[in-house]
């Protein structure tokens, strides 16, 4: 069974972390997130800076949309130009699968403040134009890695931590006296469906706790990765039964990384067992369209501890295959 993991890694050298897990994740290689370098390489910072068009500036209280960049949107903007650079020169004739990863315009939307504060999602013409700016970015970043690397496999993650909160009207308003409005299905799908449209086989990544692979079908995704724990009740299994028997994918977070600890091939095999025998689908289909991964990032984690973790991800894909059949 094939792997992969979410992106985001410890440390702050580039070079070296995708050295260190283009060894390891040969099937589906994560391009290296590493938030510990700065505001710009985290979740957000990251992903505004694939935005032109928009600019944006570092506040006190976060990131907010002005009319001029700041100094560290320009960092963010610099440092992708960077990475791109050392991707192509480390990577130059990979054949493989290359997923890259990047914060969702609902997660933008509920956590960059207007200029006259508070959040983007507050207003309906702000996070239409954010979407449609940041979906225009992520064209130009895929379209540039496919001319850097001609041989590639390109698959795009759209990482969504909020859309369940934003979807629920749980997102809080810059008082934290209330919350802002719900989005309305139609409107979510409407934004996401702008990242589909882009790579086919986009996967969306969403490691909150809520049900929303009918949003990730609504939106067109072939792809949806999740936190397996999330997902053991009953129904929660049942939702990504069917979202498999439907013809999609989905990357199974058997690796939890909230436990920053090397955990063995074994365990991760039982736990991937226990979550996928009872939806009683052939095992072909499963080893087809099934990928283990990791929850959500590995940033937290002790450097020294991630390709140990991710050589045992791969030995627990290994193991899986035979243990389906039995």
């Amino acid at each position: 069974m094939r792997i992969t993991a979410a992106g985001s890694l410890p440390g702050t050298e580039f070079r070296g972390a995708l050295g260190a897990v283009s060894e390891v994740l040969a099937d589906i290689l994560a391009l290296p997130e590493l938030p510990q370098r700065g505001v710009g390489s985290q979740l957000v910072g990251r992903a505004l800076g694939l935005i032109d068009g928009l600019d944006f500036d570092l506040q006190p209280a976060g990131w907010r949309l002005t009319s001029g960049s700041g100094a560290d949107h320009r960092r963010a903007r610099s440092q992708w130009r960077f990475d791109l650079d050392d991707t192509e020169e480390l990577l130059q004739g990979f054949r493989g699968v290359l997923k890259v990863a990047v914060a969702g315009p609902w997660t933008l939307a509920a956590s960059v403040e207007r200029p006259s504060g508070d959040r983007l999602l507050a207003d309906h013409g702000a996070r239409r134009e954010l979407a449609q700016a940041l979906a225009e970015g992520v064209a130009l970043l895929l379209a540039d890695l496919s001319a850097r690397l001609p041989e590639a496999t390109l698959r795009l993650q759209v990482d969504e931590p909020m859309v369940v909160a934003v979807a629920e009207g749980g997102v809080p308003t810059a008082s934290g006296f209330s919350r802002h409005r719900r989005v309305h299905a139609p409107e979510l799908s409407s934004a996401l469906e702008m990242f589909t449209s882009l790579e086919s086989t986009a996967v969306l990544h969403c490691c909150a706790a809520g049900q929303w692979l009918s949003l990730a079908r609504s939106s067109r995704f072939t792809a949806a990765s999740i936190d397996l724990r999330l997902f053991e009740e009953p129904r929660s299994r049942d939702d990504v039964g069917q979202w498999i028997a439907g013809g999609n994918s989905a990357v199974v977070g058997v690796v939890d990384s909230s436990s920053p600890s090397v955990q063995p091939a074994d365990q991760l095999v039982t736990r991937a067992l226990d979550f996928l025998r009872p939806m009683g689908l052939d095992p072909d289909m499963l080893r087809h369209q099934v990928v283990l991964g990791t929850s959500c990032g590995l940033a937290g984690w002790a450097l020294r501890d991630v390709v140990p973790q991710l050589e045992q991800l791969r030995r627990s894909g290994e193991l899986l295959d035979e243990q389906l059949v039995r």
